[in-house]
């Protein structure tokens, strides 16, 4: 029985020892902070490319929460339209590609980051129809032409409008 009483004392004395010694000078206790966990926060990165996936280099990008619609971080893209933002709390974010004049030219989906993890996304811009495109005329390569990428923009439908439709023709 002396054994145990034994430890559970030194027990208490250990307890104590470092309770006391975490007391500054004047009777004052510091805080137990919990230290930064570096697992807890989140990295997205990423490319920004036009509509035919070249790379948008030295592009601004900014990353928004979008659970309260704040800006987080803004950054230039690289030489290879990548970035990254790191050490970012998990949560639900959007990352938009800015133009010089500082309107949003493009936005990703929403990107959700869990604790810990390290997301990737593709920010691109939606396919635009130069201003010039009706100088090709109306022959059947260039129709086949903005057809294909149209396509492959992912647009579904189209309708030409001022030309009578003859299939086979």
């Amino acid at each position: 029985m002396t054994c145990i009483n034994s430890l559970i004392i030194a027990a208490l004395v250990v307890t104590g020892a470092q309770h006391l010694s975490a007391q500054q000078p004047g009777g004052a206790t510091t805080p137990s902070v919990p230290a930064a966990r570096p697992d807890v926060l989140t990295t997205i990165k990423g490319n920004a490319v036009d509509s035919t996936d070249r790379q948008l280099g030295n592009t601004v990008v900014r990353l928004r929460d979008a659970r309260v619609g704040k800006i987080v971080e803004t950054q230039l893209t690289d030489k290879a339209g990548a970035f990254a933002f790191k050490a970012m709390d998990p949560g639900s974010y959007i990352v938009e590609v800015m133009a010089s004049d500082q309107t949003v030219l493009t936005a990703s989906q929403l990107i959700s980051v869990n604790a810990g993890e390290a997301v990737t996304a593709v920010v691109k811009m939606p396919f635009s129809i130069p201003p010039f495109a009706g100088a090709l005329g109306s022959n059947p390569a260039s129709v086949a032409a903005v057809m294909t990428t149209a396509a492959a923009s992912g647009v579904l439908a189209t309708k030409l409008t001022g030309q009578p439709v003859t299939p086979g023709k």
